[in-house]
C-alpha cells in the first residue's frame, strides 16, 4: 500500500510516499481504508523528533474511510468510520483502536470528518474540562484562527464566555470574529497589557496558549491572580525551562500542559467528548473550517504551509477516492 514514512527525523523534506506492507490488526483493532487522513501540528511533533516514535514510521492521528475488517465481527466491513489517536494514518489503510473509532452520521462531509475528532475533542476538554467555562468568564485564545482556535472559539462563546483572540492576519482575524470571538488582536509585546485593558482592567480567567515559546511570557502576564495557564501546543516552538516561583509572581497561578490521551483517560471519556463533537457537527452547533486540501504525495507541502501560518481551521490529505 502507498503511506508517508519517514526513515529519519527532521524538517518536512523527510515525509516521503513509499509503497509499505499493509497493516494486520490485532483483537483490539479495527482494519480501515482511509480516504482523507487529517493533518495536525502533533504530527510535526514526531516528524522533529520532539515526540519520540520509533523509526521508521508512518505519521498521522486521525482520518475517515470504510472498515475492512474487524476481528471481532463487530462493525459491518463497509462501515464509514471516523478516528483519532491510531499512529498510521497517512496511509491506505491504517489499524484503529476500536475505542477511538465513531461511526459518521449521514450529511458530514469526508473533509470534516477526517479532522473533527482530534482538534474538536482537543477544544472540548480545554472549554469543558481544563478551564470548565462558565458564562461571564473571560478566555484568551492563541492561534485564534488554527483548527483548535475556532473551534475552542465557537465552544467558548456558545458557553457564555468573553473570547479574546490572537491572529497574525486580516483575514484570520475576520474568522475569529465569525466564530465568536469578543475582541482579536495582533501578536505584540504588549499583548497582556491590551488584554487587560479590555477585559475590564483585569488579567482573563484562563489563556489556551497553543503557541509555545513565542507566546508564553505573555500569556503568564495576561491571566487574573490565581487563574490558569493552559499551554495546550507549541506551535513556535518549546517553552524554555523556567523557574516555578514565576508563577508565584504572577499571582498564584496555575499552569496545565494537558494532552488529549490524559483528557479522554476516563471511563467513557472519549465516547462523551467524540459524541458531543460528532453532535454538533450535525446540528450545525460547531462549523469546522477545512480550508486546505492536498493529495497524500504532498504532505510535505501541507505541513511546509502548516509551519508558515499558511492555513486556517483544519487541512488534510486526499489518500484514495
Amino acid at each position: 500500500m502507498k503511506a508517508i514514512q519517514i526513515s529519519q527525523t527532521g524538517g518536512p523534506e523527510v515525509l516521503h510516499v513509499r509503497d509499505i506492507d499493509a497493516p494486520v490488526p490485532s483483537e483490539d483493532e479495527v482494519l480501515v481504508d482511509v480516504q482523507v487522513a487529517g493533518v495536525n501540528y502533533i504530527d510535526t511533533y514526531y516528524r522533529e523528533g520532539v515526540y519520540h516514535a520509533a523509526l521508521p514510521f508512518v505519521p498521522g492521528l486521525e482520518g475517515t474511510g470504510r472498515v475492512v475488517y474487524d476481528p471481532q465481527g463487530e462493525i459491518a466491513e463497509g462501515t464509514v468510520v471516523a478516528w483519532c489517536d491510531a499512529f498510521g494514518s497517512y496511509a491506505e489503510q491504517v489499524c484503529v483502536p476500536r475505542d477511538r473509532l465513531v461511526a459518521v452520521p449521514e450529511g458530514v462531509s469526508p473533509d470534516v470528518a477526517a479532522s473533527m475528532l482530534l482538534q474538536g475533542i482537543t477544544a472540548h476538554y480545554l472549554t469543558y474540562g481544563v478551564y470548565d467555562l462558565q458564562e461571564g468568564d473571560s478566555c484568551l485564545i492563541t492561534a485564534g484562527a488554527g483548527g483548535v482556535g475556532l473551534l475552542a472559539t465557537q465552544m467558548a462563546a456558545a458557553k457564555g464566555a468573553r473570547v479574546f483572540s490572537v491572529v497574525s492576519s486580516n483575514q484570520k482575524e475576520k474568522l475569529a470574529l465569525e466564530a465568536g470571538a469578543t475582541e482579536v488582536f495582533r501578536y505584540s509585546d504588549n499583548l497582556a497589557e491590551v488584554v487587560r485593558r479590555r477585559n475590564d482592567g483585569v488579567g482573563v480567567d484562563v489563556v489556551y496558549d497553543g503557541v509555545g515559546k513565542d507566546t508564553f511570557n505573555e500569556s503568564l502576564e495576561a491571566v487574573r491572580p490565581r487563574g490558569t495557564v493552559c499551554l495546550f501546543g507549541a506551535a513556535s516552538g518549546p517553552v524554555e525551562p523556567f523557574d516555578p516561583q514565576l508563577l508565584n509572581t504572577h499571582g498564584s497561578i496555575f499552569l496545565t500542559r494537558p494532552s488529549i490521551g490524559a483528557w479522554t483517560s476516563g471511563e467513557g471519556e472519549f465516547r462523551m467528548r467524540a459524541q458531543a463533537v460528532t453532535q454538533a457537527v450535525v446540528d450545525g452547533t460547531l462549523k469546522f473550517r477545512v480550508s486546505s486540501s492536498y493529495p497524500l504525495a504532498e504532505a510535505a507541502q501541507a505541513h511546509r504551509d502548516l509551519h508558515a501560518r499558511k492555513t486556517t481551521g483544519s487541512i488534510v490529505l486526499q489518500v484514495q477516492d
